[in-house]
Order: structure tokens, then C-alpha cells, then sequence
């Protein structure tokens, strides 16, 4: 068991060295265990189709991973339609420095997202079960909680096509620097060239470790409004 941990562990920091990311052991250990308890209650609750120790690495761990680059200076992130708790828990554990809101609409997979925030001791994570859709944000006369109200980066994996995805974040968003990170498989050729007006998008390959498959990430963006001429 040790030896299989411990293989496992340097298999991840090898992995996300390659993509640019330097894991303590402390965080790799974390994913250990985190790749345990969703084994573990994925026997009772459908939380994911890949368990497999191998699986878990690559599928959930260093694909989850392989955005970390992409974040930029983002301090408030948001996951939709986080599942069983990716990205959003494999991010919160490389980036202690950012705040994460992990949400779904499946009452279940929230419950074990937040076992695994408390079981983890993720102070930089929290996790609601709720649809976008439905997320109340603080009015902005809400004084205390304006800070807390808007999110620097949605991150939405495997979840809707784009158009639909703007919709539904854009007001979750900061309005004018907040961004939509989508995580796709093969090229969403059709999905960019049906996005809303006002939004552009950036389409960047990503290579992840060990994985055959293509992974693609959307950057959306909003376009800046035309400067008004002043007569």
C-alpha cells in the first residue's frame, strides 16, 4: 500500500511538472487521498465512471491540472457543474492561494465534495448544491458581501455547449475582466462559431500526461465595447 502510494504520488509530481506546476508532497498526498475516498464512495454513489487508480491520475488529477496555467491572476473561481468534484478539488489543492466555489445540482455528488473539502482540510474551498442558474449572488447594496459577490474565472468542464455556458455564467462573472475557462475534448468547431455577440474565444491544445484522448480548453472572453467619439 505504501509503496503503491507512493509511486502514485511521484507519478503526479512528475506530471504536473511537465505541465509547468511544481507539487509539494504535502498536495500530492492530498490527491492520494482524495483518489481514495472517491474510490471508496463511488461504490455506494455514481460519482464517476473512471476509479481506477491509473484512471483517477490521469482523467481527473492532471486533466484538472493541466488549467492550472491558465488562471492567471484569477483569486475567486467558480466550478459548474463540478460532478464529483472536478476540477475543482484538484485546484483548490495546487492553488491554496485561491478561493473555490464547487457546485452541482446533484444533491449526492455535493455531499461528497464537501466530505472531501473537510476530510482534506481545504480552507480555500466550499462547495453548494445548486444549477447555476439558480446561484443568488449578493445584491450590490449588500455592502459586506460585495467582495465575495462576483467570480474571477468560471470553470466548466464537459458540461453544455458554449452559447449556453456564456449565458449562464455572465452573471456570475466579474462584468468586465471575468473569464470562462471550458474544458472540451476534440475541437468545439461549431460550438465557436455559434457564440453570443460580445464574447470571443482563444482555443488552446493541452497536452495532459498519460492521456491519449485530446483535450482542448476554451478561454472566452468578453470583447471590449467600442469606444464612443466624443464630438
Amino acid at each position: 500500500q505504501h509503496a503503491e502510494a507512493a509511486a502514485w504520488q511521484a507519478r503526479l509530481i512528475a506530471g504536473a511538472r511537465q505541465l509547468g506546476l511544481e507539487m509539494q508532497p504535502r498536495q500530492a498526498e492530498q490527491c492520494w487521498l482524495l483518489a481514495g475516498l472517491l474510490r471508496e464512495r463511488n461504490q455506494h454513489v455514481n460519482l464517476t465512471a473512471v476509479d481506477t487508480l491509473d484512471g483517477i491520475l490521469t482523467v481527473h488529477m492532471l486533466d484538472s491540472l493541466a488549467i492550472v496555467p491558465h488562471l492567471g491572476a484569477a483569486h475567486r473561481v467558480i466550478d459548474i457543474g463540478t460532478g464529483g468534484g472536478f476540477p475543482g478539488l484538484p485546484l483548490a489543492i495546487a492553488c491554496p492561494e485561491r478561493e473555490f466555489l464547487l457546485i452541482d445540482g446533484t444533491q449526492k455528488k455535493i455531499r461528497f465534495v464537501q466530505e472531501a473539502i473537510d476530510a482534506l482540510r481545504l480552507g480555500n474551498a466550499r462547495a453548494e448544491a445548486v444549477r447555476a442558474e439558480q446561484l443568488s449572488l449578493p445584491s450590490q447594496t449588500d455592502v459586506p458581501r460585495v467582495e465575495m459577490a462576483r467570480f474571477d474565472v468560471a470553470i466548466v468542464r464537459a458540461v453544455g455547449p458554449l452559447r449556453s455556458l456564456v449565458a449562464v455564467a455572465t452573471k456570475l462573472l466579474e462584468p468586465a475582466t471575468g473569464r470562462i475557462l471550458a474544458m472540451k475534448g476534440k475541437r468545439p468547431d461549431a460550438e465557436l462559431a455559434d457564440l453570443p455577440r460580445g464574447w470571443m474565444a482563444e482555443l488552446v491544445p493541452l497536452a495532459v500526461p498519460d492521456l491519449a484522448a485530446e483535450r482542448h480548453l476554451v478561454i472566452l472572453t468578453r470583447r471590449e465595447p467600442p469606444q464612443r467619439v466624443r464630438r
